[in-house]
This record gives C-alpha cells, sequence and structure tokens, in this order.
C-alpha cells in the first residue's frame, strides 16, 4: 500500500512538470523575436572650425528597433549551455549635433540594418516547478549591411560587443518561452575620419572632426521559443 501511494504521489508530482526532459537534449533549436534599442558613447574632442563654431554630439534619447534570431544551444553540462544565435537587427540612431555658439541644432538619422553572431554562455540556476533563471554572456560580432549615403557622420560596418544579461526558461505544455533581457557594450571605435565624400564640403565634415571615437551600445529584450 505504501508502494502505491508513492507511486501515485510521484505521479500526480511528474505531471505538474511541463516538459520534464527538455532540459537533457545535447543539442536543441528555437528562434526568438523582439525589440532593442541603440545608442552611441560619442566622445566629442572641442574642436574649433576656422568660423569660430564648436559642435557638440549626442544621442539624446533611445530609439526602438526590431530583432529575429535562429538559435542552436549545446548542452555542457546541468548548469551551463553554449549558445549561438545569429539574426537580423533592424533600427536606427538620432543624432544631435548641437553649435555652442548660438544653441544651433542639426540632427542626423543613423539608420542600421544589422547581421548579429552572438556566442554566450547561459548559467541557469536549479528548476523551480516551470520556472528556471539564467544568466548569460559572452561576445557578439556585428555587421552593418544597410546601404550608407553621404552625410555628417558615417560609422564602419564592423562591429565586436560584449553581451552580459539574465532572463528565465518558463516550461510551457509543449515549447519552453525564454523572455530574456541583455545589454551589449560596443568594443570598436566606430567612427570613420576617412571621407574623401566630404573633402569639398566642410560644412559637412566639420561634425566628423569634431569627434574623436563612437561606441555602440544597445539594450536588448528578446522572447525565446525554444
Amino acid at each position: 500500500m505504501a508502494c502505491s501511494l508513492c507511486a501515485a504521489g510521484q505521479r500526480r508530482n511528474d505531471e505538474l512538470l511541463n516538459r520534464p526532459y527538455a532540459d537533457l537534449k545535447r543539442i536543441h533549436f528555437g528562434f526568438s523575436v523582439g525589440m532593442h534599442f541603440q545608442d552611441l558613447n560619442i566622445s566629442n574632442n572641442g574642436y574649433i572650425t576656422p568660423e569660430g563654431e564648436s559642435w557638440y554630439t549626442d544621442v539624446p534619447a533611445y530609439s526602438p528597433g526590431f530583432c529575429v534570431n535562429v538559435m542552436a544551444d549545446l548542452r555542457l553540462s546541468k548548469y551551463f549551455n553554449l549558445r549561438f544565435s545569429p539574426g537580423m537587427y533592424f533600427g536606427n540612431k538620432k543624432v544631435h549635433f548641437r553649435n555652442s555658439v548660438n544653441d544651433e541644432i542639426n540632427t542626423q538619422n543613423i539608420k542600421s540594418n544589422y547581421v548579429v553572431l552572438p556566442l554566450e554562455l547561459k548559467y541557469s540556476a536549479l528548476r523551480y516547478k516551470n520556472l528556471r533563471p539564467y544568466a548569460i554572456g559572452g561576445i557578439m560580432g556585428i555587421m552593418d549591411v544597410s546601404k550608407k549615403r553621404p552625410e555628417q557622420l558615417k560609422l564602419q560596418d564592423l562591429d565586436a560587443m560584449l553581451t552580459i544579461g539574465f532572463g528565465c526558461d518558463l516550461y510551457l505544455p509543449y515549447f519552453k518561452l525564454c523572455p530574456e533581457l541583455k545589454f551589449c557594450f560596443g568594443l570598436r571605435n566606430l567612427l570613420d575620419t576617412k571621407r574623401p565624400d566630404l573633402e569639398d564640403n566642410p560644412e559637412m565634415m566639420k561634425y566628423t572632426q569634431s569627434i574623436s571615437g563612437v561606441k555602440s551600445n544597445m539594450i536588448v529584450l528578446t522572447f525565446y521559443f525554444e
């Protein structure tokens, strides 16, 4: 009788767990959709034009964008997974140029279509019922494939970012839903100072001359389906 009661109790407990063996797969796949917010960390150098102008550049607000990824996950141990999730990020950044002499403001929209190649290590806590929180970190390669136009600032096409974030695996009856918040920090100076397209246009070149460096940052909110 005791054995029967234990077996019945175990069955009831198993029925409460959705996809109890999902984390035991050596390799599994999925995809994600979400949104991201792009920012630029701009270093101004105080350059003064021959006309006595001094321009300062910044990004006053985050601009939302859309992202979609596919995902391959390799189980390394009970707590660690290696995740590769290439995808596309679509967005833009609104840049303000302010003249410190008369407070004149000019703007530029920098549109970007990123191909991203994130390789990240995922550390998961113990599963509690149908929840399992995790932390993630790694590096992400980026290539901007958007068409370039002659504008005030020109950014280089290739970048690399450090990524760090956290999320939670939600075990549903037919799949895992994993909301994740991630912070990305650019490692390269993206400012393109070689502007042959502006050699005869000092009115446009002065914005590039007023900046010593540009690094990209992003906040990414994604929902993985595994």
